[in-house]
């Protein structure tokens, strides 16, 4: 079998089985905590830039299948497992992991020590890291990895180029297209919603032009300090129609109302990561996939109100604003992959266009 590596900055070298493609590019290498929906993970646009390492041993053991896509051209830079299953057994299995990783350019690599290198994220922070052919020159790529910056244009990357619709009869919504899954646009058809889906850098005056009822700003890689475009269309729809932002979106909202975004040391990357409901006073379990969290001592001023937060370490997980009808979550309520207990949130959101469009 053809060996790979995979070489991280701090020096480690990691020797491993690969599969997949052979296009391999620097990247930042994080842990996913789910035992399952590695399709969704991959083809999450969100993780542009990143390689995602999964702590559950077992992966490809179900292939791949024509409905469980976020996106059509996924651009996670690597994907790290511990075992890989060669040959799956689903019912709806269309192609091995294997298949779909060298149709999509994606590269892998599968016999590495996954639970050593999680201690080391956990212990240290997330590092850069790349994977290579086994004859590769180790001194010189970590002197890259060293040396270089992580990417910051995953939205402009991953973004649509030109608007598009999805007719229904009901609210006409924008979603601004940060990276969103295919998972969010369902939502929003199964309650009959009218999408139009625009640019990260459409104007503020272009989207009201649409006359909306409502704007999304929807999940993708990256922070808000490398799309200052469209946090500045954020902040001039601020108070004019009801606001929606999910994961990258929600940090889109805090720093339009003038609260700070910053990195955390490991981020949030798994399927059923417990949030507490601070108006309900209820542990729910979400889904997530976020690296950057808002500072709690910047909220003062800023009109946000917290609503949710981490079980785990107290990070801020959703807002919503005093005056204005904003709904803000960093996970991901559509649960693609993962727990299905905040799909309401959709709900909450359709409620507020609803007494918005009474007044």
């Amino acid at each position: 079998m053809k060996k790979r590596l995979l070489i991280l900055e701090d020096g480690s070298v990691y020797e491993g089985v690969a599969f997949g493609a052979d296009q391999f590019r620097m990247g930042e290498l994080i842990f996913q905590t789910g035992m399952s929906g590695y399709q969704e993970i991959i083809s999450d646009l969100s993780y542009y830039g990143k390689i995602v390492m999964m702590t559950y041993p077992a992966m490809g053991n179900c292939g791949i299948n024509r409905d469980d896509f976020e996106s059509i051209s996924p651009n996670v830079f690597g994907f790290v497992v511990k075992e890989y299953c060669e040959t799956p057994s689903n019912f709806r299995c269309d192609m091995t992991l294997d298949e779909f990783m060298k149709l999509k350019n994606i590269p892998g690599i599968a016999d590495i020590d996954t639970r050593e290198i999680t201690r080391k994220i956990r212990d240290h922070g997330t590092l850069k890291a790349i994977l290579a052919d086994e004859d590769a020159n180790v001194n010189e790529i970590v002197e890259m990895l060293r040396n270089r910056e992580l990417p910051h244009d995953g939205v402009q990357q991953v973004s649509t180029h030109k608007p598009f619709p999805i007719p229904s009869r009901g609210h006409k919504v924008v979603m601004i297209d940060n990276g969103t899954k295919f998972s969010t646009i369902r939502e929003f058809n199964v309650r009959g919603c009218d999408l139009v889906v625009v640019p990260y850098n459409m104007s503020a005056e272009d989207i009201m032009a649409i006359h909306p009822d409502a704007v999304v700003f929807t999940s993708g890689p990256g922070a808000p300090s490398d799309i200052w475009e469209t946090v500045e269309t954020c902040k001039t729809l601020l108070g004019k129609l009801p606001l929606l932002g999910i994961g990258l979106g929600h940090e889109i909202i805090a720093t339009a109302c003038g609260a700070k975004v910053v990195k955390m040391k490991v981020g949030h990357h798994g399927n059923s990561i417990p949030v507490r409901n601070l108006k309900k006073n209820k542990v729910e379990f979400t889904s997530q996939n976020h690296g950057f969290a808002v500072d709690p001592d910047s909220l003062k001023g800023t009109g946000l109100k917290v609503t949710y937060k981490a079980l785990n370490d107290e990070t801020i997980e959703g807002l919503e604003h005093e005056t204005y009808p904003i709904i803000s979550v960093a996970f991901q309520p559509e649960a693609a992959p993962g727990a299905d207990d905040c799909k309401y949130i959709f709900d909450d959101f359709c409620k507020m266009i609803d007494e918005r469009s009474a007044k």
